[in-house]
């Protein structure tokens, strides 16, 4: 791997941090902490960790409704995402957007959509605005295997490549739209990179759960983004280890099927290559284990002793169209 002991220890513990405040929050809904749904990243780690350690700090990043990775990738802070996610005052809308609606416009990180694609559209939007200001950003769009049959999809993709848009179209392909497998559900059943062929943008099928193939992949394709080449397009193959949300029992996957795939599990493969390069040993992983539980730990507190919105903040941000400017 070419990353030093710095890169390799940031890029473990955000992918750790992840996964205990995905454990976490499950445990806090199954406590009636967290409220509404609860979609879960665990097992796809190492998607978010490996392309947003490749952004700049002015590029933009627009995802779907199972964005925590997302947002704590960005660096967004776990106090505040989990104050979000129980509805509390100090979340980062207030408590308004819940689990499925993060926002965090100064770190670019323009939100989780519940719209099933409907971020695809927006992220060419932003590319195009970029574009036209003359300003060297790039917009990476996440989104699911579930969108992809969206007439969104395509509309978004055509106009991208029309207009050499810099958008990195960044599809997690979980194998599974809810509870339907994309065999079922896409013509091309594993292969839906090559819908960007159609479109003339230049597209590859990589390990997500790998995520110095993820980091590796987001680099080359974003160096040629930003030389103005327009837009490419990454399937990263991955799988969830949890049901669709927590309220899923998962009736329609074997057991042995979540088994296989956590035997690829993204944290375990990369801190075992790590130790076994010498990049990492098994005390420095420990002891990050420690503290990013820490972390966690004083996330849940905080967002515990946080105080509920107040009822006036009902009418707080609210568009009113009547209204004289």
């Amino acid at each position: 791997m070419n990353l030093d002991n710095g890169q390799v220890t940031e890029l473990y513990e955000r992918m750790l941090l992840i996964r205990r405040f995905e454990e976490q929050s499950g445990r806090l809904y199954m406590e009636g902490k967290i409220k509404g749904f609860l979609h879960l990243y665990i097992g796809e780690e190492a998607i978010a960790v490996g392309v947003i350690s490749a952004l700049r700090d002015d590029d933009y990043i627009i995802t779907h409704y199972r964005d925590h990775g997302h947002a704590l990738a960005r660096g967004m802070p776990p106090n505040v995402v989990m104050a979000e996610l129980m509805g509390k005052a100090t979340g980062s809308s207030g408590g308004k957007g819940g689990s499925m609606h993060l926002f965090d416009v100064r770190r670019g990180f323009m939100g989780g959509h519940a719209i099933v694609g409907g971020q695809l559209p927006i992220a060419v939007g932003l590319a195009l605005s970029a574009k036209y200001k003359g300003e060297d950003k790039v917009v990476v769009c996440f989104f699911g295997d579930g969108a992809v049959n969206q007439g969104e999809f395509h509309e978004s993709l055509n106009m991208a490549s029309l207009w050499d848009l810099p958008v990195l179209f960044l599809l997690e392909n979980n194998l599974y739209g809810m509870g339907t497998h994309v065999d079922r559900t896409h013509a091309g059943g594993r292969d839906i990179y090559m819908s960007a062929d159609a479109y003339k943008i230049p597209a590859a099928q990589i390990d997500g759960m790998n995520v110095v193939e993820v980091r590796e992949t987001t680099q080359q394709a974003l160096e040629r983004i930003r030389s103005g080449k327009g837009p490419v397009f990454i399937e990263a193959m991955t799988y969830r280890f949890v049901g669709h949300s927590v309220q899923d029992p998962q009736a329609y996957r074997d057991s042995s099927e979540i088994e296989q795939w956590r035997a690829k599990d993204p944290l375990d493969a990369f801190r075992e290559t790590c130790i076994a390069e010498a990049l990492l040993s098994e005390e420095e992983t420990a002891q990050i284990d420690e503290t990013v539980r820490e972390t966690v730990a004083e996330a849940t507190r905080f967002a515990e002793e946080s105080q509920e919105p107040s009822l006036e903040s009902l009418y707080d941000n609210v568009y009113d169209r009547t209204r004289q400017v």
